[in-house]
């Protein structure tokens, strides 16, 4: 048993930083000190790869085509639709408004029909940081980020500043890492510090990766519990371990 984003640092060689998962079902915030999360520096956001799936189909459903094509789309097909055609905008209100450089995309679908995607290939993935658009009253990640990282001590906020590590598979969004570190800067200006965001191109198994490499060292394997412990003690041991 480990926190998810403790074992995303260590994906990356880190055991003190910022963890940012965006994953299929929430998506959340954990500052890690030294190997330690820090439980008060922990957030969690209701919007994820899941509701941006259903986001997706609502915004083509909406668009002035096909009705029959769009209905009949699976939730496989529209995640393929998503992964495949989708990005965060580094400037969401310009390419609204028509002023940005967006460009629309074709994907076919399995049954040979083709689907256009215009503005729906960015507004998909903004709930992230815009969370209002799905009616949820939360911040974005990015404002959650700096909520998380103002919970960390003076002497190891600038470490961490400088270690803030993407996990998860809606991480993947082409220009999330680009407008995360963005958002990040603006909330810090001022502060001396020049925002980094780490975007490893495996991140969407990052934790699993970072599982993997602690579970591998033979400093962590004496917080095992043994078959024996397990047979002697009971299922309850596991508190005494963990």
């Amino acid at each position: 048993l480990a926190n998810s984003g403790l074992l995303s640092l260590c994906a990356h060689g880190r055991v003190t930083g910022l963890a940012v998962e965006a994953g299929a079902a929430l998506s959340h915030i954990t500052s890690v000190c030294g190997g330690r999360t820090l439980r008060k520096g922990s957030r969690c956001l209701g919007v994820a790869g899941e509701q941006l799936t259903r986001h997706l189909h609502q915004l083509l459903l909406d668009s002035p085509r096909e009705p029959s094509v769009l209905q009949a789309l699976t939730k496989k097909a529209l995640t393929r639709l998503k992964e495949q055609c989708c990005y965060v905008s580094l400037d969401y209100e310009g390419e609204l408004q028509g002023t940005g450089s967006h460009c629309p995309a074709k994907f076919q679908t399995p049954d040979g029909h083709w689907i256009t995607l215009d503005k729906e290939r960015f507004c998909c993935p903004e709930p992230l940081f815009r969370p209002e658009l799905l009616q949820h009253s939360c911040p974005g990640l990015h404002q959650l980020a700096g909520q998380s990282l103002q919970t960390v001590p003076d002497h190891a906020r600038r470490h961490v500043l400088g270690n803030i590590v993407l996990s998860g598979g809606s991480s993947l969004f082409p220009g999330f890492p680009e407008r995360m570190c963005l958002e990040l800067n603006v909330l810090f200006e001022g502060s001396g510090v020049q925002v980094e965001v780490l975007a490893n191109p495996n991140r969407a198994m990052a934790a699993w990766t970072g599982g993997s490499m602690a579970a591998s060292l033979t400093s962590f394997q004496h917080t095992w519990m043994t078959k024996g412990e397990y047979q002697e003690h009971g299922a309850d041991y596991v508190h005494t371990k963990f």
